[in-house]
């Protein structure tokens, strides 16, 4: 394997901007220069999904209820969400990414990390390199994208962060420093509600303050693992390689409560719609999973986790809810109210590679996922709430 020099070497991280918004302008060119909303329609249960910039000027962002998002803009136009159009568009993009650089990961349907050590010779300085990857991503799907370019993955994503719309900025690694100290600690990966609040009572604003704060202290107040994980992001230091291929290993979801939670109908509840997320992401990815995860949080920061292996693998949130909720019964977790609440599906494999079950109906199945098709098309339409699958909660833990 080729080693780069930490000077020489060069990363950079593709994010097209507001993709989904941007596609329909792209589409609709009555649209463009319009508020566009993408996700549930006003009136209905759900969340934005995707928010041009004329839209985000109104505070509207990803996640935010659609009541919210009307509320703030009634005279956005909203659109319900088109995944396979969308996912038209991302393999033009990354076609485009292969034929002009050798080496590309994806990290999502709209970003992508690149290594582009060593194409200096061919195209010029990496300001050059990042133009033509913007240049041919516009004249050939007609989106935009904002390239973010440095020694590694988190300085060249942070890059791409603070360009955006349709931007470019180079962070050399004599210039690492000087990019991060201003940037505020909420630019940080993994950064939580709790260790923000953290952060906030120790007076810590901006990555530069997070660099020079005292360790033994953030080690008492994080602890030393998580003390350690932001200390190397303040510093500049994140991972080289870039896997073409790489493929997503996990999803999950979790949520955690304003005030512990006992009631196990309630937790319940919550799980069933954290199955629902989890197992519609996958759906969207194609992807089916043979583990199921539970993750419980107490008072104190105390927290368990729990899976369990399925004989195939499944994108069903029934499965995945039963089994689940099984774990928090009958696997010894604490009887106490609940902070946090999640579950994860891992064992990643695409849906055409998942082995059918050889003794199971077939008929079966193939009515599962007419059904489970069905509800992912009402969630696009209407958002999410509006439909799920049922299944009765089990017996409390004994």
């Amino acid at each position: 394997m080729t080693t780069h020099n930490p000077k020489t070497r060069w990363l950079a991280h593709v994010d097209l901007d507001a993709f989904f918004a941007s596609v329909e302008q792209r589409d609709q060119p009555k649209l463009r220069g319009r508020p566009v909303v993408v996700g549930a329609r006003p009136g209905n249960r759900g969340v934005v999904t995707a928010a041009s910039y004329e839209a985000r000027v109104f505070g509207i962002h990803s996640a935010m209820p659609m009541g919210e998002a009307v509320r703030r803009c009634p005279d956005a136009v909203f659109l319900p969400t088109d995944l396979p159009r969308y996912r038209q568009a991302s393999r033009a993009v990354f076609a485009i990414l292969a034929e002009t650089v050798p080496v590309v990961e994806a990290a999502s349907i709209d970003e992508a990390y690149l290594d582009i050590s060593g194409m200096e010779k061919l195209v010029g300085e990496p300001h050059k390199i990042g133009a033509l990857i913007r240049e041919r991503i516009r004249s050939g799907t007609g989106l935009t994208a904002s390239v973010g370019i440095g020694p590694n993955r988190l300085i060249a994503k942070l890059g791409s962060e603070d360009c955006k719309p349709d931007g470019l900025r180079v962070i050399p690694h004599d210039h690492v420093r000087e990019f991060l100290d201003p940037l505020p600690v909420s630019k940080l990966r993994g950064l939580g509600k709790r260790t923000a609040r953290v952060f906030t009572q120790l007076g810590i604003k901006t990555i530069g303050e997070l660099h020079h704060y005292k360790s033994r202290e953030l080690e008492q107040r994080l602890g030393s693992q998580l003390a350690a994980k932001f200390r190397r992001q303040a510093e500049g230091v994140g991972a080289e390689a870039v896997v073409p291929g790489r493929r997503r290993k996990s999803v999950s979801k979790e949520t955690t409560f304003n005030t512990d939670v006992g009631d196990d109908d309630y937790l319940h509840d919550v799980l069933r719609t954290l199955a629902a997320s989890v197992a519609a992401t996958a759906r969207q990815e194609s992807f089916a999973g043979a583990v199921v995860t539970l993750k419980v949080r107490y008072a104190g920061f105390e927290t368990h986790t729990r899976q369990q292996k399925l004989d195939a693998a499944t994108v069903d949130e029934r499965q995945m809810l039963r089994t689940a909720w099984r774990l928090y019964q009958s696997t010894g977790l604490p009887r106490r109210p609940v902070r946090l609440i999640g579950i994860g599906l891992a064992a990643l494999k695409r849906d055409d590679e998942a082995q059918p079950d050889l003794f199971g109906a077939p008929a079966a199945p193939q009515r599962d996922q007419r059904v489970l098709n069905t509800i992912d098309a009402v969630r696009d339409r209407f958002g999410d709430g509006k439909l799920a699958v049922g299944l009765a909660r089990q017996s409390k833990r004994r």
